[in-house]
């Protein structure tokens, strides 16, 4: 159970990451709600998640699906580099993350 409350931290920080984005160029009070909001989920989310699992482990996870699902909403939403080195390294991110899951 605290493997899938860390995905959800890690989900919850990448739209965290996607209303900082949403806040920067509209500059409004709904999206820094959200800001707000999706950050505290995925602290509270984590820190649930790291009374069990290892807080190394723990960090690693959450940052790898906050980036991965970063760099993947960016390139999806806003137009960013689809470059072939740019999705080999998100790639390995992703492969690395859940390889800390399967060693963990």
């Amino acid at each position: 159970m605290s493997w899938v409350i860390l995905i959800f931290a890690g989900s919850f920080e990448m739209l965290g990451v996607l209303f900082m984005n949403i806040y920067a160029k509209r500059n409004n009070m709904l999206s820094l709600l959200g800001l707000v909001i999706f950050f505290g989920l995925s602290f509270i989310c984590l820190s649930i998640a790291m009374k069990i699992i290892p807080m190394s482990t723990s960090y690693a996870v959450w940052t790898g699906i906050g980036a991965v699902g970063g760099a993947v909403l960016g390139i999806l939403f806003y137009g960013e580099s689809k470059d072939l080195k740019r999705l080999f390294f998100i790639a390995v991110i992703l492969g690395s993350t859940i390889g800390l899951k399967l060693i963990s």
